[in-house]
Order: C-alpha cells, then sequence, then structure tokens
C-alpha cells in the first residue's frame, strides 16, 4: 500500500472539500430563500409578475448547469471588466474572483428547481385553508407564514433535500473555472500521480460520504416536523 500517495490524496481532498461545503451551504441557503418570493411570483394572478419568472425558471431548467456557469463566468465577467466604473473600483478584486461568479450560477439554478418545488407544494394545498383563514381576519401576509408556509415545506421537504444533494453534486462543475473543490483536488493529485483511478474513486467516496450526510440530516428534519401529524 502506497501510504504517501494516500496520505497526499486525502490531505487534497479535505483542502477541498471546505470549499465544496462552502458552495452547498451559500448556494443552499441564498437558492432555497430565494425560491420562496419566486414560488409566489409563479402563482401569482398578475401576468406581468408571473410570466418573467416563469420565463426565468424555463431557462435555468432548460439549459445545463455548465453552460449557465460559463455564460456567467465568461459572459457576465466579461461584460463587467469592460466597464471602467467596474474595473477601477474597490470591488474588482471580489468581482473578478471565480466564486462569487459561481455562487451566482449556482445560486440561480437551485432558486429555479426549488421555486417550482415550492410551486407543486403550495398549489397542493386544500383552497379551504385560504379561505377559512381570510375568513377569520388573517392578513395574507400572516396566511402565508402561519398556515400555507409550514404545510408547504412539509409536503416540499423530500424534493428540496432531493435538490440539495443534486447541488452538491453541481459543486463540481466550478473546478472548470478554476475553483479548488473536491473535483479539482483529484484532478490535480490524477495530473501529478497519473493514477487516475485511485484519484477519482476518493473524489467519488467524499461526494458519497456527503450524500449520506445530507440525506440523514433531511430526513431527521422531516421525522421531526412530521411527528405531530403521525399521532
Amino acid at each position: 500500500m502506497d501510504t504517501e500517495f494516500y496520505t497526499v490524496l486525502f490531505w487534497k481532498l479535505a483542502e477541498g472539500v471546505k470549499i465544496t461545503l462552502l458552495l452547498l451551504v451559500i448556494c443552499g441557503l441564498l437558492g432555497n430563500l430565494l425560491a420562496v418570493p419566486l414560488a409566489f411570483a409563479r402563482i401569482s394572478r398578475h401576468a406581468w409578475l408571473r410570466k418573467p419568472v416563469h420565463g426565468f425558471i424555463l431557462f435555468f431548467r432548460g439549459t445545463p448547469v455548465l453552460v449557465q456557469l460559463y455564460l456567467i463566468y465568461y459572459g457576465l465577467g466579461e461584460v463587467l471588466s469592460q466597464m471602467p466604473t467596474v474595473r477601477y473600483s474597490p470591488m474588482w478584486p471580489y468581482l473578478r474572483s471565480a466564486f462569487g461568479y459561481a455562487v451566482l450560477a449556482l445560486t440561480l439554478n437551485t432558486a429555479a428547481y426549488c421555486a417550482e418545488i415550492w410551486r407543486g407544494a403550495l398549489q397542493g394545498l386544500p383552497r379551504g385553508q385560504t379561505e377559512a383563514a381570510l375568513s377569520l381576519g388573517l392578513h395574507p401576509r400572516q396566511l402565508n407564514r402561519l398556515v400555507l408556509m409550514p404545510q408547504a415545506f412539509r409536503n416540499a421537504l423530500p424534493a428540496l433535500a432531493g435538490q440539495n444533494i443534486l447541488l452538491l453534486k453541481a459543486t463540481s462543475l466550478v473546478s472548470t473555472i478554476t475553483i479548488f473543490e473536491v473535483m479539482a483536488a483529484a484532478n490535480l493529485v490524477r495530473s501529478q500521480t497519473f493514477r487516475v483511478y485511485e484519484s477519482l474513486l476518493g473524489a467519488a467516496l467524499v461526494y458519497v460520504i456527503l450524500t449520506v450526510v445530507l440525506t440523514i440530516g433531511f430526513s431527521a428534519i422531516e421525522h421531526r416536523i412530521g411527528r405531530p401529524y403521525r399521532r
């Protein structure tokens, strides 16, 4: 057993895991938060609000994540670099960083998919609950916060869990824009040692472990919020 190789592989993957988890947490939180207002806009009676959101969701669900990542990193990055007010501003060192573009691309993609999950969960609730709550004098904001959202979250949780696991896997694509996460770490070790299978199997093992942890976490949440309804 080549102890030196596996030690190097372990520490490189551990370094990459930090960035992978950071992307997962940031994009997962921002994407899920953005998805809620998008879902309400999606079911709005106002066409001027509903149709642009539908177009946004259609684009991000209808194109590969890698294409979205390239469009934002190379396209938006090129546009910003041609703007003197941006290029020579104090924010430019941050705006030229690949990490910010990766966060933006993965956040928008996650928001589009999660918005449709929330939309389905909201539309699946009995209409009588809305009418009853309004008849009791609840404000629409109170209706959404106290009545609709808790039930919709319970219904949407399994699908949201699956989408966040897909987000974890999508983080592997950011290695193509120079971000050093798990896949980039595996590729670096592979190129330096020419040991392809061990490097890629190491990365695969990391993703499996993270997926299992996410699955257990979401299952625990689902069990806890569903407990009062199983009595």
